[in-house]
């Protein structure tokens, strides 16, 4: 039976599954479609399937395994997670009261996940929908001046770890070894330097535009900004900025030449993902299949109880998507 995707306008494609009351026939229901699936994905970029029986981690898991080829792991770590077991993690810890902006998950890894697939055990009483943006739509809805800065330059990536301001380095790099963290960098291109009382500072060159390795669809793949000083409530940067300074914010984002964006051209940057964003009300037991590269994902707030647990597969190198402009080259740190 062919599967019939409803689409709303502001809502992603979504389809309902009818007569399916066991985990063994939902993964025999994931199994029958897996071609459709991954067909509807190249079109859409991210998938709700409402109507399977999911109750749990471990229901989740077992279809996450009739789904993904392969799974990913999550590196370079940035917000906290709580680990359900067997590669299955909550999709943020992060406060109910804050909004997680659009991005595409590590796009700033040299290796990072093709899939991303996202189920809801419990659903907030208000909010906490998990938005998806065709990251296709959004690079077409940037100015085309903006757009060729940052083809030709990329985007650089500046990271501090510390525990009173970010994920401490041990818990991003799930290391207790600075030897590790030192040996990690070298191998993914980027440039670190340690400082005082524990901490780590690290800087990275990205390409912001890739192809979809299986489409050909270029795409806006970057964390830009996601992760630029802009992007903090104004009162909290001033914080931080008189606190640690300019150059200690837990991320920054920049022009891969190292040019500063200014805060019009990264409301410009949330206007485009703005146009593009979709979004639909959790339901329990609904799944949201997103491909990683051709659709960004963030969360709204919330109140009430929410459990979404999420996991990663498929991954993909970013040597292997014709990345556009500069790629792997550590800038220095200063």
């Amino acid at each position: 039976m062919t599967l019939h995707w409803t689409e709303e306008p502001g809502t992603p494609a979504t389809t309902v599954v009818e007569d399916v009351t066991t985990l063994d026939e939902a993964h025999a229901w994931v199994r029958a479609h897996h071609t459709e699936l991954r067909e509807a994905l190249g079109r859409y970029g991210a998938l709700y399937v409402r109507g399977l029986p999911i109750t749990d981690a471990a229901d989740f898991a077992r279809l996450r395994d009739a789904l993904f080829a392969a799974r990913a792991k999550y590196q370079e770590k940035a917000t906290p997670r709580s680990d359900f077991g067997d590669d299955v993690f909550s999709s943020t810890d992060l406060p109910p009261s804050q909004s997680i902006r659009m991005h595409n998950e590590n796009s700033y890894t040299l290796t990072f996940p093709g899939l991303l697939l996202f189920c809801c055990l419990v659903a907030p009483e208000q909010g906490g929908a998990t938005p998806v943006a065709d990251v296709r739509r959004v690079l077409a809805e940037l100015p085309p001046a903006l757009v060729e800065r940052f083809r030709t330059h990329g985007w650089e990536l500046t990271r501090n770890y510390a525990e009173h301001i970010s994920l401490d380095w041990r818990t991003a790099f799930a290391t207790e070894s600075r030897a590790d963290v030192e040996r990690y960098c070298t191998e993914n291109r980027i440039s670190w330097e340690w400082g005082e009382d524990d901490t780590l500072r690290t800087r990275q060159l990205r390409a912001a535009l890739i192809r979809h390795p299986r489409t050909g669809d270029e795409v806006w793949f970057n964390h830009v900004a996601f992760w630029s000083e802009w992007a903090l409530d104004p009162d909290i940067r001033d914080v931080l900025v008189g606190e640690f300074g300019a150059d200690g914010l837990p991320f920054t984002t920049a022009l891969g030449d190292g040019t500063p964006l200014t805060a019009d051209e990264v409301a410009v940057l949330d206007a485009a993902y703005e146009r593009a964003t979709v979004r639909r009300a959790w339901q329990p037991g609904d799944l949201l299949l997103v491909d990683n590269v051709l659709a960004a994902h963030g969360r709204d707030p919330f109140r009430g109880d929410r459990k979404i647990v999420v996991a990663m597969g498929e991954p993909v190198a970013v040597a292997d998507c014709s990345p556009v402009g500069p790629v792997g080259r550590a800038a220095a740190v200063s």
